[in-house]
């Protein structure tokens, strides 16, 4: 049974290495939005990661061993897991260094970054080649999905932190009632396309550069079953500060659908998935203005302030290429032009 813990995730991680005979040396590292806490130690003489839970865990209900294990079988690149104690609520995994990708990518030039952004959707076409064997293994990740629920869940954590914790102004309740519509309607249909394994946070920040300059998945434990486009979403179009071009996207998505038919997936249609591509953005993109509400309130993270208002425009300019969500809409440019 899992426990929450009331000594610090510090003194359990001094607890552990004491109990397995580990060198007592510790640096924090800066978790981003995780309820984790990350630190680098000494671990059988080579320099390694510690994750720190808030709670015990047993190990074959644990998301990042389960996924881990998966994504190790597929060939995928993540770190290795040398050993974990569930009751302190420890996981020590391989050290893959302090290279961010987003680092790079804000001082690279258009070459490189085009480059790594290749990369990353290479990687998220084989997350979604491993869909079989997520299934074929009974990986935590297969039993998991956007289904109907999940997404309007995310929908409505957008509604409750950016109008009532970020502006502490909340919806009226007739604009409540037409947005809820709204949601409902793109959360079933976007239900309707989860068919593939997706890691579902798949952004620049959970990318690392390892020292043979290739990139490295991190912050996995929650993949789950969603849509094509819902990865290729996050990568594109999650914290950043200019809305992308119509033409960047579109050359971004071919690319992306030329590597899963590469990977033997199914073909599907580049107009389709660009209706999809539209439909996800709206709903990813509310749901991260979701977070950075909530984050620059209540943990005192004011940098995620600048990206909302650049991602309330990339949702408008995808609704409206959609010719739907009117309420939405202007609600939407109700915000923006206040």
């Amino acid at each position: 049974m899992m426990q929450d813990f009331k000594a610090s995730a510090f003194d359990r991680l001094h607890e552990f290495l004491q109990k397995n005979n580990q060198p007592n040396q510790v640096k924090l590292l800066t978790p981003d939005a995780s309820t984790r806490e990350y630190f680098r130690i000494e671990w059988q003489g080579k320099s390694s990661i510690a994750c720190v839970y808030p709670q015990s865990f047993i190990a074959r209900e644990q998301t990042y061993i389960d996924v881990t294990n998966l994504f190790h079988e597929c060939g995928l690149p993540v770190a290795k897991v040398y050993f974990f104690d569930g009751e302190l609520g420890v996981i020590v995994m391989e050290d893959l260094g302090d290279v961010i990708l987003r680092s790079v990518l804000d001082r690279a030039e258009y070459e490189e970054t085009d480059a790594y952004l290749n990369a990353a959707i290479i990687l998220i076409a084989r997350i979604q080649a491993a869909t079989p064997k997520a299934f074929e293994t009974g990986s935590i990740a297969s039993k998991l999905k956007f289904d109907q629920e999940k997404l309007l869940w995310e929908l409505d954590y957008f509604k409750t932190h950016y109008f009532e914790t970020y502006r502490e102004t909340p919806l009226s309740e007739s604009d409540d009632s037409v947005l809820t519509k709204e949601f409902t309607e793109l959360a079933r249909e976007l239900e309707t396309r989860a068919e593939v394994l997706c890691h579902r946070d798949f952004h620049a920040a959970n990318l690392m550069i390892h020292r043979d300059k290739k990139l490295r998945i991190i912050d996995h434990q929650d993949a789950r079953i969603g849509a094509a486009s819902y990865d290729l979403v996050s990568l594109l179009l999650d914290r950043v500060l200019e809305v992308p071009s119509v033409t960047r996207l579109r050359e971004k998505r071919l690319f992306f659908l030329e590597q899963r038919e590469s990977l033997g997936l199914k073909h599907i249609d580049p107009d389709a998935f660009a209706y999809e591509f539209r439909l996800q953005t709206i709903q990813r993109c509310l749901k991260a203005i979701g977070t950075f509400s909530y984050q620059s309130v209540n943990r005192g993270k004011t940098h995620y302030i600048p990206y909302i208002e650049p991602m309330f425009r990339i949702v408008l300019q995808a609704a409206e290429r959609l010719e739907r969500f009117p309420h939405l809409q202007r609600i939407i440019k109700t915000q923006l032009d206040s």
